[in-house]
């Protein structure tokens, strides 16, 4: 019989699903409901009402039963044309995904190309957007976090270079790896369209898309010859017909997992969930950079101040990425996130959600031990330096 040190509660650190926490998970343990009044009815109310907050928002929110890709087909639906031009600003794999969808629906893609391991330049932006002087481009895509990559893009600075292009598309902000995990200010960011999925920062399972739409993407929607019966805003908008919101049945249970995590998120308070997602993510940066002492692992974003709060990518070198997460899961018990195609030896640590110093720590000891077991340098302990980190966080926090 082969031994293992597997044995006991499994830790999941990929970056989405996240970790649902105890709460979500018995508030989902209910009996099938009324669904046309009652408690489901009033709840899911309380949602419509509470979600512009948390993209910091006074847009409209929408509710897919999907996945964040049924939210991206939400977003150019509602908000374009056939043949419209959009321009994808890439920084990893996700905005070039949701232009992809956006030509399966008719619209035309203009790239600006980027690459795996910095984030978009807005002077980039801004001068693609100045050889548009007749303005054919009509939304702008962009990710703020890339859960491949791990990049963090700046959404402000975005919104300014179309600003100083005096363009007039709308900014389109994919959120789904960053919301509730980062800082993120739909409305004085000047975002127009921002979509987002359940299973990430909001810690409810997958199933869920989410759509915030300010008042110019309403605009847009009137003169949109995308629409199609599910997708369509029209019949989902307003508080008054609770089956249409979710056009049909509602997701019952999500109804009430997402009721319960935004209660937690609320409880904490927003700005400190963001405190707790940075303080956490710079000892896990902490980590790296220790380990990164001995030459054998790196990170993949290479500017500190673009590395995301909710997932790193981190660069092994010659050491098999496959066999450590191999041996991180079967023999510890530890799950890490794969590396998508074309990154070679990578992996990624998902800090998102319901995470505290105790996971954290817990992660990291484990992947620096497997990193040892596959003879890795590390002449500085990241374990170490994250504790230190968090020690320092700790004596703030009183």
């Amino acid at each position: 019989m082969s031994r293992s040190l597997s044995h006991g509660r499994q830790v999941v650190a990929i970056p989405g699903p996240s970790a649902i926490p105890d709460r979500v998970l018995a508030a989902m343990n209910q009996a099938m409901p009324n669904i046309y009044e009652g408690d489901l009815v009033d709840i899911s109310h309380t949602l419509f009402e509470d979600l512009p907050a948390i993209a910091r928002t006074s847009g409209e929110p929408f509710i897919a039963i999907s996945n964040g890709h049924g939210a991206w087909e939400m977003a150019l639906t509602n908000t374009l044309s056939k043949n419209d031009r959009v321009l994808v600003v890439e920084s990893g794999r996700f905005a070039a995904a949701w232009g992809a969808m956006a030509t399966t629906t008719g619209l035309e893609i203009q790239t600006l190309p980027g690459d795996d391991r910095t984030a978009v330049d807005p002077n980039h932006v801004e001068s693609a957007l100045r050889a548009d002087p007749n303005h054919q481009i009509k939304a702008v895509l962009v990710v703020q976090v890339d859960t491949a990559t791990s990049v963090r893009n700046d959404i402000a600075a975005i919104r300014q270079a179309m600003d100083a292009a005096s363009h007039p598309a709308l900014l389109m902000v994919d959120c789904i790896a960053s919301l509730a995990c980062e800082r993120y200010e739909m409305d004085d960011w000047g975002g127009d369209v921002t979509v987002a999925g359940s299973q990430k920062g909001l810690m409810v399972p997958p199933g869920l898309g989410f759509v915030w739409v300010n008042e110019k993407g309403m605009e847009a929607y009137k003169t949109a010859d995308l629409k199609t019966g599910y997708w369509d805003w029209g019949p989902r908008a307003g508080l008054e017909g609770h089956y249409l919101r979710y056009c049909g049945t509602p997701p019952i249970q999500h109804v009430y997992a997402l009721r319960e995590a935004m209660d937690m998120l609320n409880e904490e308070g927003l700005e400190n969930v963001w405190w707790r997602h940075e303080r956490l993510a710079n000892a896990i940066r902490a980590a790296v950079t220790a380990w990164s002492a001995g030459g054998d692992v790196s990170f993949n974003i290479e500017d500190e101040g673009h590395r995301s709060n909710a997932v790193t990518t981190v660069l092994t070198g010659d050491i098999d990425a496959n066999e450590l997460r191999r041996i991180a899961e079967q023999e510890a018990g530890l799950v890490i996130g794969i590396a998508l195609p074309g990154f070679g030896n990578a992996f990624r640590i998902g800090h998102m959600g319901h995470m505290n110093p105790p996971l954290v720590l817990g992660v990291l000891g484990t992947l620096e031990a497997t990193l040892l077991r596959l003879g890795a340098r590390l002449p500085e302990s990241g374990v170490g330096a994250a504790a230190a980190c968090l020690a320092s966080d700790l004596a703030k926090a009183e």
